[in-house]
């Protein structure tokens, strides 16, 4: 079956269905294309729903996701986003592994096509120009025929007519001799063509156009098979992200697993236990004796009347409060809050508390390292005074320490708050107890939770341990130490530059990519790394900066494992 031999006289349709192929083609790389801009659009779609009902950041719905079942909800949100990236990855693999080949292609077949079509369009011209000649050897052979036999009958009327003179028998003669010449020869050169075009005919039919039609033909099977891997490869960038959205279902559904109930009841009792005991029974009131009315220490007016004097003295009642009284009423109608959050119930005042403490504590730790940077680096300015002036940094050095001392001052009134909260909460579960000193134990060494230093008098006051000034005493004993050796710092590796630096700032070193230098210290944890290129020339450049390598039989090296 072969487009040569059955279709050896449909070039123009051949011209028209291989033209429709290439349309079919384009139109199937515009569907993928489209169908890459849906993907997209679908994944942005699910991003920016995954943004919009994630929790904000420092805000009251930020704390309400504490509770499992909105941690799952998070986890859903999540595992959307990630669930949209697989629909990004599909329009990104059919971008390039279909349209971009086919597009490739198709100009390549475009090519092809018209270089075939090209040859045979000048073959059908050849043996038109043979039929041509053909045809016009054919009317040259008639048309002398005719002269011919014209010239012969005008001869034998010559001869026969007794009135013409020898010479013009003769002259008529002669030129019906010249036409029967002039015919035989027209005879031979046409008999000539047509077996020329005879045989350019058959190698026509039977040679060039097969040829070229079978090129034809394999260059639309080609398309066709191609064609066809794309629509499989369409499948496979499919089925190739399944196991991924697979995984982001099970994530929805492991979260959904992960909701306990119960635990979001004592997150519950937690958030929103007042800390008051309930009241007792309401003693029975004999109005049978005027003058003599017993008034319950557990009544309702008496627990109103003490609830007042709460108020009043700070909370120091000994008598037990009814929890549905209204308190504070002027600082909730005024919208203010007092700093100590006494118009909270005790439980609740608890925690808001240790939250305040825990914040400072945070804040002083985050001050003492920015005053440890500081004398570090005045350190280095005294023993290298090229590399900057000390005096510079006294300033901030003691505007550090005031922040210091300000925040310790603000910790212990609000310590002094949470143990008198303490003080006066009936005794909670070993859990909870856990729970309020987490921070604790989490909390860096340096700064310690003074709740936690402070012994309980017989009258109920609170005495601090004077444990600052030996803190502060450790930390310039330490720098002490580190500093005393006046020499110069031994090398304990190399680093290469992996990009220029211009240190314009002062302690600073300008270096360049790719030099080689000399590390003599390491990154403390501030990204800086101190190096020397001479005896004369050292100073800090970014960690991020240099490829460091270490002596690990150098003094002061670490081993990183």
């Amino acid at each position: 079956m072969s487009w040569g031999t059955e279709l050896w006289d449909q070039f123009d349709n051949l011209e028209k269905h291989t033209q429709w192929g290439i349309d079919i083609l384009e139109k199937y790389i515009k569907f993928v294309k489209e169908r890459t801009e849906i993907e997209l659009s679908y994944a942005k779609q699910l991003r920016n729903l995954s943004k919009k009902y994630q929790p904000k950041k420092n805000s009251k719905e930020e704390e309400e996701y504490k509770y499992t079942s909105c941690k799952a909800f998070i986890s859903t949100l999540n595992e959307t986003n990630d669930y949209a990236g697989q629909h990004e990855v599909i329009s990104e693999n059919m971008t390039s592994h279909i349209i971009g080949d086919l597009a490739r292609y198709i100009q390549e077949l475009k090519q092809e096509r018209k270089s075939n079509f090209h040859d045979g369009r000048k073959a059908q011209q050849h043996i038109e120009t043979c039929w041509k000649q053909l045809e016009s050897s054919k009317r040259r052979f008639e048309r002398d025929c005719k002269e011919a036999d014209r010239a012969q009958q005008y001869f034998e009327k010559m001869d026969a007519d007794i009135n013409v003179t020898k010479a013009d028998v003769e002259k008529a003669r002669q030129q019906a001799q010249i036409r029967h010449q002039m015919a035989e020869d027209s005879k031979a050169d046409y008999s000539s063509i047509l077996q020329k075009f005879n045989h350019e005919q058959h190698e026509y039919y039977h040679t060039h156009i097969p040829n070229i039609f079978q090129k034809i033909q394999e260059m639309e099977e080609r398309r066709i098979v191609k064609i066809g891997e794309s629509m499989k490869t369409y499948a496979e960038v499919d089925r190739q992200v399944i196991p991924i959205i697979g995984k982001c279902l099970d994530g929805i559904v492991k979260a959904a697993e992960s909701i306990d109930e119960k635990n979001d009841s004592q997150l519950v009792i937690e958030a929103y236990k007042s800390g008051f005991e309930p009241p007792g029974d309401i003693e029975f009131e004999d109005y049978t004796q005027p003058m003599k009315r017993t008034v319950s220490d557990n009544s309702l007016s008496n627990s109103r009347g003490e609830g007042k004097l709460e108020l009043k003295f700070g909370g120091k009642s000994k008598g037990k409060l009814w929890p549905f009284i209204k308190k504070n009423k002027l600082s909730l109608k005024l919208g203010a809050t007092p700093e100590d959050f006494s118009n909270l119930p005790p439980e609740q005042r608890r925690k808001k508390l240790q939250q305040k403490v825990d914040e400072l504590n945070k804040e002083i730790q985050k001050e003492m390292d920015q005053r440890d940077a500081i004398t570090k680096m005045k350190d280095v300015y005294l023993k290298n005074p090229q590399m900057g002036d000390p005096a510079s940094l006294d300033h901030k050095l003691a505007e550090v320490s005031q922040n210091i001392e300000k925040l310790r001052l603000e910790t212990q009134k609000f310590e002094a708050w949470l143990a008198e909260v303490e003080g006066r909460l009936p005794a909670r579960s070993e859990q909870a107890r856990r729970q309020s000193g987490l921070y604790d134990s989490q909390n860096p060494p340096t700064v310690n939770n003074c709740a936690q230093d402070r012994e309980s008098s017989p009258d109920g006051s609170y005495t601090e341990e004077q444990s600052q000034e030996s803190e502060v005493k450790v930390l310039a004993t330490d720098f002490d130490d580190e500093f005393d050796d006046e020499e110069p710092l031994p090398a304990i590796g190399t680093c290469k530059a992996l990009y220029t630096f211009e240190g314009q700032n002062e302690g600073t070193i300008s270096v360049v990519e790719g030099e080689t230098l000399y590390v003599i210290e390491e990154d403390k944890g501030d990204g800086w790394t101190r190096i020397r290129r001479n005896e004369d020339e050292e100073g800090y450049v970014p960690t991020s900066y240099v490829e460091v390598y270490l002596d690990k039989n150098a003094k002061g090296a670490k081993t990183y494992i």
